[in-house]
This record gives C-alpha cells, sequence and structure tokens, in this order.
C-alpha cells in the first residue's frame, strides 16, 4: 500500500508549512511542497489527454511530482506565477503569467483528492467579507451594525448615527504593495475614524470601504477550527493599548492567550458557517462584550495559527496533519 501523499502550495519560509510538513513526514507521508511562484521559470507543467494513459505532473530540477498520485492538496501560502526574465514586453509577461495562474487553477480544480481548505474555486470565494456577514446573520451571529459604500453621504450618516464610535477596514486585502517611488507596503488594519478622515470622506468614491460600529470588548477569540474539530482561543486585547482596536497589532508580552471553551451554541454556528462556505479549515474570528454578547466579525479560511498554538498548547498542527491524512 502506498503511504499518502501530501502536496503542500506555499512559499519558501512558511513556519507554518515547516511545522506541519514535519509531522506529516514522521507519519510516514510524501510530502511535496510546490510554490506556483516558481512557474514557469524554475518549474514545468506537463499535461496529457486523450486515447493515452493520460499524465499531470509538474517537472522540476530535483522532483518530478506525479499529481494522480497525490492524496491531498493543501492551500496555504502559494506566491502567483512569475513571467521569465527574457520577457521585456510588459503587456506579453502580463499575459503569460495570466494563462500560468488560469492552468494552475484549473489544474487544481481537476484533482479529485481532498483539498484544505477548499478548491480554489471555494475558497476564494468564501473570502468576501460582506457574504460572511450575511451568512453569520442567517445563521443566528450577532454581527457589528455594518456599512460598505463608496458613498460619502452614507458614510457621514452612519458615523453621525453611532456618535463617531465607528471603525473603518479594507473590504479584501489590508495592505498596498509597490507604494511610492521606494515600492513601500502600506498595511492599513482596523482604524478608529478621526475628524481628519470626516475631511476626505469625498475619497470613498475611488474604493469600497468597510464601516463598522464599535463594539465594546471584554475579550476576543479566535476559533480555528479544522474538520470538525474546534479550538478556540482567548485574546485578551485590552490588556494593552497597542491590541485594543486590532489584535493584529501584535503585544504578545502583555496580551494574554488561553484555551476557551467555546459555548455549545456558537461551536454549532461556527461549524455550520463552515459547512456553508465548503471549508475544512478556517477562523473565526469574535467579540465577547462585557454583557457576554457573542458577536461575529469575519472568517479566515487561510489564517495563521502557530503563535495561538505555541502561546497555549492547542494541538492545531496536529489537527490539520490529521485532517491531510484523513480518506477523501
Amino acid at each position: 500500500m502506498r503511504p499518502p501523499h501530501v502536496l503542500v502550495l506555499t512559499s519558501e519560509d512558511d513556519p507554518h508549512a515547516e511545522r506541519v510538513c514535519d509531522l506529516l513526514a514522521r507519519r510516514g507521508a510524501r510530502v511535496s511542497v510546490f510554490d506556483p511562484g516558481d512557474f514557469p521559470v524554475h518549474a514545468k507543467v506537463d499535461l496529457g489527454y486523450g486515447a493515452g494513459p493520460g499524465t499531470r505532473r509538474i517537472l522540476r530540477e530535483k522532483e518530478t511530482i506525479d499529481l494522480d498520485t497525490v492524496s491531498a492538496v493543501w492551500w496555504r501560502r502559494p506566491t502567483p506565477p512569475r513571467p521569465h526574465a527574457e520577457i521585456v514586453d510588459p503587456a506579453v509577461a502580463a499575459h503569460t503569467v495570466q494563462e500560468c495562474k488560469s492552468l494552475l487553477s484549473d489544474l487544481w480544480e481537476q484533482l479529485p483528492c481532498r483539498q484544505v481548505p477548499a478548491r480554489e474555486s471555494v475558497f476564494r470565494r468564501s473570502g468576501q467579507k460582506s457574504s460572511q456577514l450575511a451568512l453569520a446573520a442567517e445563521l443566528g451571529f450577532a454581527i457589528p451594525e455594518t456599512l460598505i459604500s463608496t458613498d460619502a453621504e452614507s458614510f457621514l450618516d452612519f458615523h453621525d448615527r453611532h456618535d463617531g464610535r465607528v471603525i473603518t477596514k479594507a473590504f479584501h486585502v489590508p495592505f498596498v504593495e509597490g507604494v511610492g517611488d521606494d515600492g513601500l507596503t502600506m498595511t492599513r488594519l482596523t482604524e478608529p475614524v478621526s475628524p481628519r478622515d470626516l475631511a476626505y470622506a469625498d475619497g470613498l468614491r475611488f474604493c469600497p470601504v468597510i464601516v463598522q460600529e464599535m463594539v465594546p470588548k471584554r475579550v476576543e477569540l479566535r476559533v480555528t477550527i479544522v474538520g470538525r474539530r474546534i479550538f478556540a482561543a482567548e485574546i485578551h486585547s485590552q490588556a494593552s493599548n497597542r491590541s485594543s482596536l486590532d489584535w493584529r497589532y501584535y503585544d504578545t508580552r502583555t496580551t494574554p492567550h488561553r484555551p476557551h471553551r467555546l459555548q455549545e451554541e456558537i461551536a454549532d454556528r461556527c461549524l455550520a458557517l463552515m459547512d456553508r462556505l465548503g471549508l475544512l479549515y478556517g477562523a473565526v474570528d469574535l467579540i465577547v462584550t462585557p454583557d457576554d454578547r457573542h458577536v461575529f466579525l469575519e472568517v479566515n479560511p487561510n489564517a495563521q495559527w502557530l503563535w495561538v498554538e505555541n502561546m497555549t498548547g492547542l494541538p492545531i498542527s496536529e489537527a490539520v496533519c490529521d485532517l491531510l491524512l484523513e480518506p477523501a
């Protein structure tokens, strides 16, 4: 009997993948790590269809990955294909990148094995924040009152209705790469609305933004779901000024993280959310208010977890390993 063969799609220097790949190898699985960013410069794709036996292979200098032997695909943190440096025309380079992306996306879709967190088309769709909020409310979660808009007047009305106690955050990607002459990366997480923001409200016409009421916090929960297993952690973000508005401004030295026993009703809603989104893995972010309401913020289908595991002892990496080795 052949050992399981797990294909991990990620880039270099991914400690999450390294930890799980080590666990997989200890259990006797064959692990192939491939970054789509290596294609087509450092890797070739060879697909054959028709009357013959057919082939689906990724060819690299030191390894040939026979995709028909793969028992599970784990979509971790891959980078997109890059063009050959020999292509000097930007339009031609962009076209080749798009062709390579389309080929790989189609290739992953046709593999019959288990895919974590889901097939790419499902995974991409599941990350849309507006749909997540609508679904969470349908499933019975409390959600913040939310406005997603490009209209300045709607934004100002929302701001006034909540006496200025509102926050904004990006609709999809919280960073912009290649900003200015220095090519810097600009990151914008959850931010309060300042008087200066109000003065520039008309700028909303350029790009949508999420505006939400500021929900009071007693503690925040990061609920990592792996298959049907739930690992809930308390993040005491209010213990630090730095993390009080958004715990992603990490201050782990002064922000306690502890395992949390999730209420059964909330756990059931989290699993129902994953089922409706078609995900086998995801991290749900919740606020627990001072009056013990659980308020849904979002679910990240490709979330990090190592810092939670290291600070709480929750065995999330082992659970991801288990999931990748389960029969499809």
